[in-house]
Protein backbone atom coordinates (compact mmCIF):
# COMPACT_ATOMS: atom_id res chain seq x y z
CA UNK A 1 0.00 0.00 0.00
CA UNK A 2 1.18 3.47 -0.75
CA UNK A 3 1.05 6.01 2.18
CA UNK A 4 1.92 9.02 0.30
CA UNK A 5 -0.97 11.88 -0.09
CA UNK A 6 -1.83 12.90 -3.68
CA UNK A 7 -2.23 16.16 -4.73
CA UNK A 8 -6.19 15.83 -4.20
CA UNK A 9 -5.44 14.99 -0.68
CA UNK A 10 -3.24 17.54 -0.25
CA UNK A 11 -5.51 20.27 -1.48
CA UNK A 12 -8.58 18.74 0.42
CA UNK A 13 -5.36 19.64 3.82
CA UNK A 14 -5.63 22.87 2.44
CA UNK A 15 -9.10 23.31 2.15
CA UNK A 16 -9.90 21.74 5.78
CA UNK A 17 -7.09 24.01 7.13
CA UNK A 18 -8.77 26.92 5.82
CA UNK A 19 -12.10 25.97 7.19
CA UNK A 20 -10.91 25.60 10.43
CA UNK A 21 -9.27 29.32 10.49
CA UNK A 22 -12.83 30.22 9.73
CA UNK A 23 -15.42 28.16 12.09
CA UNK A 24 -13.32 27.54 14.81
CA UNK A 25 -13.55 30.64 17.03
CA UNK A 26 -13.09 31.83 20.17
CA UNK A 27 -17.16 31.40 20.58
CA UNK A 28 -17.20 27.80 19.58
CA UNK A 29 -13.95 26.83 21.68
CA UNK A 30 -15.69 28.90 24.45
CA UNK A 31 -19.12 26.69 24.17
CA UNK A 32 -17.45 23.48 23.92
CA UNK A 33 -15.57 24.44 27.32
CA UNK A 34 -18.31 25.59 29.30
CA UNK A 35 -20.56 22.31 28.33
CA UNK A 36 -17.79 19.64 28.25
CA UNK A 37 -19.19 18.29 24.94
CA UNK A 38 -17.20 18.06 22.22
CA UNK A 39 -19.58 18.76 20.08
CA UNK A 40 -20.51 21.99 18.90
CA UNK A 41 -24.00 22.45 16.59
CA UNK A 42 -22.73 25.57 14.56
CA UNK A 43 -19.33 24.14 13.94
CA UNK A 44 -20.91 20.62 12.62
CA UNK A 45 -23.83 22.07 10.70
CA UNK A 46 -20.84 23.90 8.72
CA UNK A 47 -19.00 20.60 8.42
CA UNK A 48 -22.22 18.85 7.16
CA UNK A 49 -22.56 22.25 4.81
CA UNK A 50 -19.54 21.56 2.87
CA UNK A 51 -20.48 17.52 2.62
CA UNK A 52 -17.87 16.28 5.13
CA UNK A 53 -20.00 14.22 7.17
CA UNK A 54 -20.36 10.97 5.71
CA UNK A 55 -18.98 11.72 2.63
CA UNK A 56 -17.33 8.39 2.22
CA UNK A 57 -20.95 6.53 1.88
CA UNK A 58 -22.94 6.18 -1.17
CA UNK A 59 -24.61 9.21 -3.14
CA UNK A 60 -27.94 7.48 -2.63
CA UNK A 61 -26.79 7.66 1.25
CA UNK A 62 -26.27 11.16 1.29
CA UNK A 63 -22.43 10.94 0.82
CA UNK A 64 -20.24 11.56 -1.36
CA UNK A 65 -18.98 8.54 -2.84
CA UNK A 66 -15.00 9.72 -1.75
CA UNK A 67 -12.69 7.13 -0.42
CA UNK A 68 -12.39 6.65 3.34
CA UNK A 69 -8.82 8.01 3.19
CA UNK A 70 -10.41 11.03 1.96
CA UNK A 71 -12.58 11.34 5.23
CA UNK A 72 -10.03 10.05 7.02
CA UNK A 73 -7.77 13.10 6.47
CA UNK A 74 -10.84 15.51 7.47
CA UNK A 75 -11.19 14.25 10.79
CA UNK A 76 -7.17 13.91 11.19
CA UNK A 77 -6.94 17.87 10.31
CA UNK A 78 -10.15 18.47 12.83
CA UNK A 79 -8.63 16.59 15.91
CA UNK A 80 -5.42 18.18 15.53
CA UNK A 81 -6.29 21.39 15.25
CA UNK A 82 -8.55 20.85 18.47
CA UNK A 83 -11.95 21.49 16.44
CA UNK A 84 -14.95 19.78 18.18
CA UNK A 85 -15.56 16.25 16.57
CA UNK A 86 -17.13 14.01 18.88
CA UNK A 87 -20.66 14.48 17.02
CA UNK A 88 -19.04 13.82 13.53
CA UNK A 89 -17.19 10.55 14.75
CA UNK A 90 -19.58 8.95 17.33
CA UNK A 91 -22.56 9.71 14.85
CA UNK A 92 -20.86 8.10 11.59
CA UNK A 93 -19.38 4.74 14.23
CA UNK A 94 -23.41 3.92 14.11
CA UNK A 95 -24.09 5.23 10.71
CA UNK A 96 -21.60 2.62 9.76
CA UNK A 97 -23.54 -0.21 11.90
CA UNK A 98 -27.29 1.15 10.00
CA UNK A 99 -25.26 0.73 6.51
CA UNK A 100 -24.58 -2.77 6.92
CA UNK A 101 -27.33 -4.59 8.57
CA UNK A 102 -30.32 -1.74 8.81
CA UNK A 103 -33.04 -2.04 6.65
CA UNK A 104 -33.82 -0.35 3.63
CA UNK A 105 -36.25 1.54 5.38
CA UNK A 106 -33.89 2.68 8.27
CA UNK A 107 -30.93 3.52 5.66
CA UNK A 108 -33.47 5.85 4.11
CA UNK A 109 -34.92 7.57 7.14
CA UNK A 110 -31.38 7.99 8.92
CA UNK A 111 -27.92 7.95 6.54
CA UNK A 112 -29.32 11.08 4.73
CA UNK A 113 -30.20 13.25 7.73
CA UNK A 114 -26.89 12.26 9.52
CA UNK A 115 -25.09 13.59 6.24
CA UNK A 116 -26.73 17.01 6.25
CA UNK A 117 -25.40 16.91 10.06
CA UNK A 118 -29.85 17.19 11.39
CA UNK A 119 -29.37 13.75 13.13
CA UNK A 120 -26.66 12.98 16.08
CA UNK A 121 -26.41 9.83 17.64
CA UNK A 122 -25.17 8.40 21.05
CA UNK A 123 -23.74 4.95 21.99
CA UNK A 124 -25.35 2.94 24.59
CA UNK A 125 -23.29 0.07 25.58
CA UNK A 126 -21.53 -0.21 28.82
CA UNK A 127 -23.16 -0.20 31.82
CA UNK A 128 -22.18 0.54 35.94
CA UNK A 129 -19.93 -2.85 37.16
CA UNK A 130 -19.69 -4.10 33.88
CA UNK A 131 -16.84 -1.81 32.79
CA UNK A 132 -15.23 -3.21 28.99
CA UNK A 133 -17.35 -5.96 29.62
CA UNK A 134 -20.03 -5.05 27.12
CA UNK A 135 -21.78 -8.49 26.76
CA UNK A 136 -22.75 -8.70 31.00
CA UNK A 137 -25.52 -6.37 29.98
CA UNK A 138 -28.43 -5.74 32.37
CA UNK A 139 -30.80 -3.54 30.78
CA UNK A 140 -33.46 -5.46 29.42
CA UNK A 141 -35.77 -4.98 26.39
CA UNK A 142 -38.84 -7.03 26.38
CA UNK A 143 -41.57 -7.81 23.94
CA UNK A 144 -44.96 -5.63 24.54
CA UNK A 145 -47.12 -6.67 21.55
CA UNK A 146 -45.67 -5.02 18.04
CA UNK A 147 -43.00 -3.06 19.90
CA UNK A 148 -40.44 -3.33 23.72
CA UNK A 149 -40.62 -1.65 26.84
CA UNK A 150 -36.72 -1.09 27.81
CA UNK A 151 -35.76 -0.54 31.34
CA UNK A 152 -32.03 -0.05 32.67
CA UNK A 153 -29.34 2.06 32.70
CA UNK A 154 -25.91 3.05 31.20
CA UNK A 155 -22.95 4.74 31.76
CA UNK A 156 -20.19 6.46 29.30
CA UNK A 157 -22.98 7.81 27.25
CA UNK A 158 -20.81 10.52 25.48
CA UNK A 159 -22.97 13.18 23.87
CA UNK A 160 -26.56 11.62 24.85
CA UNK A 161 -27.43 15.31 26.32
CA UNK A 162 -26.96 16.16 22.58
CA UNK A 163 -27.93 13.13 20.50
CA UNK A 164 -31.28 12.22 18.80
CA UNK A 165 -31.13 8.90 19.35
CA UNK A 166 -28.81 6.34 21.53
CA UNK A 167 -27.55 3.21 19.88
CA UNK A 168 -28.59 1.18 22.63
CA UNK A 169 -27.45 -2.36 23.43
CA UNK A 170 -30.57 -4.35 25.78
CA UNK A 171 -30.61 -7.62 26.82
CA UNK A 172 -33.99 -9.71 24.97
CA UNK A 173 -33.48 -12.81 25.98
CA UNK A 174 -32.09 -13.57 29.92
CA UNK A 175 -32.15 -17.27 29.20
CA UNK A 176 -29.55 -17.29 26.79
CA UNK A 177 -25.64 -17.51 26.84
CA UNK A 178 -23.97 -14.58 28.21
CA UNK A 179 -23.44 -13.26 24.08
CA UNK A 180 -26.30 -14.64 22.89
CA UNK A 181 -29.58 -12.87 23.52
CA UNK A 182 -28.21 -9.06 23.04
CA UNK A 183 -30.52 -6.89 20.17
CA UNK A 184 -29.80 -3.50 19.60
CA UNK A 185 -32.08 -0.35 19.50
CA UNK A 186 -32.09 3.13 17.83
CA UNK A 187 -33.89 4.71 21.08
CA UNK A 188 -35.51 8.13 21.11
CA UNK A 189 -33.82 10.44 23.20
CA UNK A 190 -37.21 12.57 23.72
CA UNK A 191 -38.64 9.04 24.26
CA UNK A 192 -40.73 9.31 27.72
CA UNK A 193 -38.75 7.40 30.56
CA UNK A 194 -35.17 8.49 29.21
CA UNK A 195 -33.49 10.99 31.23
CA UNK A 196 -29.66 11.82 31.21
CA UNK A 197 -27.27 13.08 33.88
CA UNK A 198 -23.62 14.75 33.20
CA UNK A 199 -20.82 13.35 34.24
CA UNK A 200 -17.68 15.38 34.07
CA UNK A 201 -13.88 13.31 33.82
CA UNK A 202 -10.27 14.55 34.75
CA UNK A 203 -10.23 16.55 31.63
CA UNK A 204 -13.61 18.71 31.64
CA UNK A 205 -15.27 16.33 28.90
CA UNK A 206 -18.40 15.65 30.26
CA UNK A 207 -19.68 11.55 29.59
CA UNK A 208 -23.48 11.17 30.90
CA UNK A 209 -25.10 8.49 32.94
CA UNK A 210 -28.67 7.67 30.94
CA UNK A 211 -31.64 5.82 32.68
CA UNK A 212 -34.72 3.70 30.50
CA UNK A 213 -37.73 3.36 32.84
CA UNK A 214 -40.35 1.71 31.14
CA UNK A 215 -39.46 3.39 27.69
CA UNK A 216 -41.37 2.14 24.82
CA UNK A 217 -40.13 1.93 21.29
CA UNK A 218 -41.71 0.38 17.97
CA UNK A 219 -40.37 -2.45 16.47
CA UNK A 220 -38.62 -0.15 13.46
CA UNK A 221 -36.18 0.86 16.23
CA UNK A 222 -34.44 -2.23 16.31
CA UNK A 223 -31.33 -2.24 14.42
CA UNK A 224 -30.91 -5.71 12.76
CA UNK A 225 -32.11 -9.35 13.85
CA UNK A 226 -32.84 -10.09 17.73
CA UNK A 227 -30.60 -12.19 19.18
CA UNK A 228 -27.64 -10.31 16.94
CA UNK A 229 -26.58 -7.55 19.01
CA UNK A 230 -23.31 -9.17 19.95
CA UNK A 231 -22.26 -9.31 16.43
CA UNK A 232 -23.64 -5.96 15.43
CA UNK A 233 -21.89 -4.09 18.28
CA UNK A 234 -18.53 -5.61 17.14
CA UNK A 235 -18.78 -4.12 13.78
CA UNK A 236 -19.19 -0.90 15.14
CA UNK A 237 -16.58 -1.39 17.93
CA UNK A 238 -14.17 -1.92 14.74
CA UNK A 239 -15.32 1.54 13.19
CA UNK A 240 -14.65 3.02 17.09
CA UNK A 241 -11.36 1.67 17.54
CA UNK A 242 -8.15 3.44 14.64
CA UNK A 243 -5.71 6.02 13.76
CA UNK A 244 -7.34 9.01 15.56
CA UNK A 245 -5.00 9.59 18.03
CA UNK A 246 -2.77 10.23 16.21
CA UNK A 247 -3.91 13.43 15.70
CA UNK A 248 -4.23 13.89 19.46
CA UNK A 249 -0.43 13.36 19.13
CA UNK A 250 0.71 15.47 16.60
CA UNK A 251 -1.67 17.76 18.17
CA UNK A 252 0.69 17.60 21.54
CA UNK A 253 4.02 17.83 19.35
CA UNK A 254 2.70 21.01 18.02
CA UNK A 255 2.03 22.10 21.44
CA UNK A 256 5.75 21.18 22.63
CA UNK A 257 7.50 22.96 19.98
CA UNK A 258 5.70 26.37 20.53
CA UNK A 259 6.33 26.24 24.08
CA UNK A 260 9.99 25.25 23.23
CA UNK A 261 10.61 27.42 20.17
CA UNK A 262 12.13 30.98 21.87
CA UNK A 263 13.33 29.59 24.70
CA UNK A 264 17.13 26.75 25.46
CA UNK A 265 14.71 23.90 26.18
CA UNK A 266 18.02 21.71 26.68
CA UNK A 267 18.84 18.74 24.75
CA UNK A 268 16.47 16.63 27.32
CA UNK A 269 13.60 18.24 25.82
CA UNK A 270 14.17 17.61 22.39
CA UNK A 271 15.03 14.28 22.99
CA UNK A 272 11.78 13.59 24.54
CA UNK A 273 10.55 15.78 21.25
CA UNK A 274 11.89 13.82 18.84
CA UNK A 275 10.57 10.35 20.25
CA UNK A 276 6.74 11.95 20.37
CA UNK A 277 6.98 13.10 16.54
CA UNK A 278 8.08 9.62 15.73
CA UNK A 279 5.13 7.95 18.11
CA UNK A 280 2.76 10.37 15.90
CA UNK A 281 3.84 9.47 12.55
CA UNK A 282 3.96 5.54 13.77
CA UNK A 283 0.40 6.17 14.88
CA UNK A 284 -0.32 7.87 11.75
CA UNK A 285 0.68 4.95 9.92
CA UNK A 286 -1.28 2.27 12.11
CA UNK A 287 -3.97 4.48 11.51
CA UNK A 288 -4.00 4.27 7.94
CA UNK A 289 -3.43 0.86 7.33
CA UNK A 290 -6.87 0.48 9.54
CA UNK A 291 -8.28 2.58 7.09
CA UNK A 292 -7.20 0.27 4.64
CA UNK A 293 -8.59 -2.56 5.82
CA UNK A 294 -12.23 -1.19 6.56
CA UNK A 295 -13.38 -2.57 3.23
CA UNK A 296 -12.19 -6.32 4.04
CA UNK A 297 -14.95 -8.58 5.60
CA UNK A 298 -14.10 -8.13 9.40
CA UNK A 299 -13.83 -3.88 8.64
CA UNK A 300 -10.21 -3.63 9.61
CA UNK A 301 -11.17 -4.61 13.23
CA UNK A 302 -7.45 -6.47 14.45
CA UNK A 303 -5.84 -3.23 12.52
CA UNK A 304 -8.35 -0.89 14.14
CA UNK A 305 -7.17 -2.13 17.52
CA UNK A 306 -3.84 -2.66 17.13
CA UNK A 307 -3.44 1.28 16.28
CA UNK A 308 -6.19 2.33 18.69
CA UNK A 309 -3.93 0.87 21.06
CA UNK A 310 -0.58 2.14 20.38
CA UNK A 311 -1.88 5.86 20.04
CA UNK A 312 -3.89 5.66 23.36
CA UNK A 313 -0.52 4.11 24.90
CA UNK A 314 1.73 6.91 23.16
CA UNK A 315 -0.35 9.51 23.68
CA UNK A 316 -0.20 8.95 27.49
CA UNK A 317 3.39 8.34 27.61
CA UNK A 318 4.68 11.06 25.56
CA UNK A 319 2.48 13.74 26.91
CA UNK A 320 4.12 12.66 30.19
CA UNK A 321 7.59 12.82 29.18
CA UNK A 322 7.00 17.08 27.38
CA UNK A 323 4.60 17.93 30.41
CA UNK A 324 6.97 16.67 32.98
CA UNK A 325 10.05 18.73 30.76
CA UNK A 326 7.97 22.12 31.20
CA UNK A 327 8.35 21.57 34.87
CA UNK A 328 6.36 24.32 37.04
CA UNK A 329 4.83 25.92 33.40
CA UNK A 330 3.44 23.07 32.69
CA UNK A 331 1.20 23.37 35.96
CA UNK A 332 -1.44 26.24 35.03
CA UNK A 333 -4.47 25.06 33.11
CA UNK A 334 -5.69 26.00 29.68
CA UNK A 335 -5.94 29.91 29.61
CA UNK A 336 -3.92 30.37 32.95
CA UNK A 337 -1.08 32.96 32.54
CA UNK A 338 2.06 31.33 32.24
CA UNK A 339 0.54 27.97 31.13
CA UNK A 340 3.22 26.24 28.74
CA UNK A 341 1.76 26.33 25.57
CA UNK A 342 -1.17 28.23 26.65
CA UNK A 343 -2.04 24.96 28.80
CA UNK A 344 -2.75 22.43 25.99
CA UNK A 345 0.37 19.96 27.02
CA UNK A 346 -1.26 20.24 30.47
CA UNK A 347 -4.62 19.44 28.89
CA UNK A 348 -3.87 16.41 26.34
CA UNK A 349 -2.13 15.12 29.29
CA UNK A 350 -4.93 14.71 31.52
CA UNK A 351 -7.19 13.81 28.53
CA UNK A 352 -4.64 10.73 27.82
CA UNK A 353 -5.61 9.06 31.35
CA UNK A 354 -9.02 8.06 29.69
CA UNK A 355 -8.34 7.60 26.57
CA UNK A 356 -6.71 4.22 26.59
CA UNK A 357 -10.27 3.47 28.19
CA UNK A 358 -12.06 4.27 24.77
CA UNK A 359 -13.56 1.56 22.62
CA UNK A 360 -12.12 -1.04 25.40
CA UNK A 361 -9.12 -0.77 28.13
CA UNK A 362 -5.49 -1.66 26.46
CA UNK A 363 -5.97 -4.53 28.71
CA UNK A 364 -8.99 -5.92 27.13
CA UNK A 365 -7.48 -4.83 22.92
CA UNK A 366 -4.15 -6.34 23.82
CA UNK A 367 -6.16 -9.46 24.64
CA UNK A 368 -8.31 -9.22 21.05
CA UNK A 369 -5.12 -8.82 19.48
CA UNK A 370 -3.25 -12.28 20.76
CA UNK A 371 -6.11 -13.80 20.43
CA UNK A 372 -7.44 -12.23 16.73
CA UNK A 373 -3.92 -11.74 15.09
CA UNK A 374 -1.44 -14.32 17.01
CA UNK A 375 -3.82 -17.25 17.84
CA UNK A 376 -3.04 -17.54 20.73
CA UNK A 377 -5.79 -18.84 22.73
CA UNK A 378 -8.27 -17.90 25.24
CA UNK A 379 -6.35 -17.62 29.07
CA UNK A 380 -7.16 -19.05 32.14
CA UNK A 381 -9.06 -16.09 34.70
CA UNK A 382 -7.63 -16.62 38.14
CA UNK A 383 -9.84 -18.02 40.63
CA UNK A 384 -7.54 -16.14 43.43
CA UNK A 385 -7.50 -19.42 44.89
Amino acid sequence: MDFAAGAEAEALRAEVRAFVREHLTADVLGRVAATGDYHDREFHAALAGRGWVGAHWHVEEGGRGWDRAMTDLIYEELASAGAPTEGLAITQIVGEAVRRVGTAEQRRRLLPPICRGELLLALGYTEPGSGSDLASVRTRAARDGAGWVINGQKIFTTLAGEADHVFLLARTDPGAPKHAGLTLFLVPTAAEGFSVAPIFTLSGQRTNVTYYSDVRVGDEARVGAEGQGWEIVNVALAFERGGEFAAQLRRLVTAAVTWGRDRDAGAGFHARLGRAAASAEVARLLGVQASWSRSSAAAGAVEGTMAKVYGTEALLRESRALLDATGVEGLPNRGAAGAAAAGELQHLYREAQIATIYGGTSEVLLTLIAQQRLGLPRGRRSTGA
